[in-house]
């Protein structure tokens, strides 16, 4: 073999090996473009319904108000904290009822234990909860009115771009959720039902 027709033979090689490997680095790398924050829970899985583990106690409802274990994944280049928000849209108040607010959650974390929520201790360090409609800054169960049809719990988690969030430690929910959606990188949600018939 002549040294040309050698030195073509190794560039037909490379050509060929760069077009049977190109599609799979380019689909491997259009995936990881692609990868969606995705927010999941062992515990309720998206349009099921909450359990008595979850409802509040009080207001004439007895569950034993355990927030659920949630886990989320594909946070965006850039995030620096994620936040967690649980929101009834559907309570009778004519502004919905904010059930649990979470924020400055490290960019490290991926995922929060069933209970975090009444369990400072159990959240990631630096972690704040805010101020919910019940008053309190914790989880506050489902609960609501006899004989509604059963309200949406829509559960949120934010990848922010910021590590700390500016805001008093007396804002309001409705403020805090404000300002995670002014600097929000991405969110994704899933929606779970409550409602009692007594």
């Amino acid at each position: 073999m002549t040294p040309a027709l050698r030195s073509a033979a190794r560039v037909l090689t490379i050509t060929l090996a760069f077009a049977v490997l190109a599609p799979t680095v380019g689909a491997q790398g259009m995936k990881k473009a692609n990868a969606k924050l995705h927010l999941t829970s062992p515990d309720v899985p998206g349009n099921s319904r909450l359990t008595m583990k979850e409802v509040f106690n009080g207001f004439g409802c007895t569950g034993q108000n355990v927030s659920p274990a949630l886990r989320w994944t594909g946070a965006p280049a850039g995030t620096k904290s994620f936040a967690i928000t649980v929101y009834d849209p559907d309570a009778p108040t004519g502004s919905g009822w904010w059930h649990w607010m979470v924020y400055d959650i490290p960019s490290t974390a991926t995922s929060l234990p069933s209970g975090a929520g009444t369990n400072a201790s159990a959240l990631p360090v630096g972690s704040v909860q805010g101020m919910t409609d019940f008053g309190a800054k914790q989880w506050g169960g489902p609960c609501p009115p006899v004989g509604d049809k059963p309200h949406r719990y829509i559960f949120t988690v934010f990848a922010l771009k910021i590590a700390k969030l500016d805001v008093p430690a007396t804002a309001t929910s409705a403020f805090i959720g404000y300002n995670l959606n002014a600097n929000a990188l991405a969110k994704d949600t899933f929606t779970a039902l409550y409602g009692r018939s007594k």
